[in-house]
């Protein structure tokens, strides 16, 4: 199902396994090559330590994309997943390392929360692996739930102490 207008959306990108830059640059192209995206802005790569994974876990390298599409909010997350499939992502457990993550982290201003979609991205506010990126490309985005900036969502979560 297609909208008419097109929407600003956010995916976050994420690898840990083989060449993640790779990983990460052939996912981009891929979603820049599906009809009804345009890709706008992509943050700079960032290195982050494998976060709710196990303790040998090789660290993830992450990004944050802004697009344009002309799609609906369902039909994106299928091409995500096409393109994580695409790319050898194979799905058998949750916290497992990976050769391409993608996630749907906001869709224009819209609250969706269907039993496969939930946006926005119902972690991305404690998640420093997804607010550095998205604060580099688009700080003023406003999480429509929090009613936060991304540039404010890190800042705030920066202020927090460290976990012991």
């Amino acid at each position: 199902m297609r909208n008419h207008g097109a929407v600003t959306a956010y995916v976050g990108l994420g690898a840990n396994l083989g060449d993640r830059d790779q990983n990460i640059r052939a996912a981009l192209a891929k979603l820049a090559g599906t009809d009804g995206v345009k890709v706008q802005r992509v943050s700079s790569l960032i290195e982050n330590p494998a976060v709710g994974m196990p303790a040998d876990s090789p660290s993830f390298l992450n990004a944050a994309v802004e697009i344009k599409t002309t799609l609906g909010s369902h039909a994106l997350l299928h091409r995500l997943l096409e393109i994580e499939k695409e790319l050898g992502r194979e799905r058998r457990q949750k916290w497992e390392p990976r050769t391409i993550d993608m996630d749907l982290l906001l869709f224009g201003d819209q609250i969706i929360s269907s039993q496969e979609l939930v946006v926005p991205h119902p972690l991305m506010h404690e998640r420093r692996f997804v607010l550095e990126p998205m604060a580099e490309i688009a700080a003023d985005a406003v999480h429509p739930v929090l009613q936060m900036t991304m540039a404010g969502l890190l800042a705030d979560l920066n202020s927090r102490p460290a976990p012991a």
